[in-house]
Formats: structure tokens, sequence, C-alpha cells
């Protein structure tokens, strides 16, 4: 997949949750939220249930497990 730089503005805590995770948690991000600037620019119109296949596939060949998402979910809760 070829990738480009882009800039954008985000709130100050989500800003924050980058900067601190690390370069594998950043990929998984930077995955998760190419999909969804897809999905939300109307490019070819995908399914949801197509959508949730292709981010879990990405998710897990970037590493991501149940435990690990898990963790990131309860890091969020706590802040």
């Amino acid at each position: 997949m070829l990738t480009a730089p882009i800039t954008i503005e985000v709130d100050a805590v989500a800003a924050a949750a980058y900067a601190a995770a690390t370069l594998e948690e950043q990929r998984k991000m930077q995955a998760m939220l190419s999909l969804r600037l897809q999905d939300l620019t109307g490019s070819p119109v995908k399914s949801l249930r197509k959508v949730i296949d292709t981010m879990s596939r990405e998710a897990q060949e970037s590493g991501l497990t149940p435990e690990i998402l898990e963790s990131i979910l309860r890091d969020e809760k706590e802040e």
C-alpha cells in the first residue's frame, strides 16, 4: 500500500495519546485512521462488514492481539 503524509488537527488528548504511543501502536492508529478517512471521503463504498474485516486483518498483521487492544482501551478509560 502506498502511503503519503498528511497533517490534521485533533483534540489534545488524542494528540498526546498518539505522541505517547510506541511506533507499532502509531502504525496501527495510522492504518485505522486511513481506513476511516477512506470511508468518510466516499472512497469506493464498502459494506460495514468489509471495513471491519479489513481493519481486523490489518490490526492482526500489525501484531494487535485481543490482549493489547483490551489494554489500550483500558488505558483510555483511565484517562
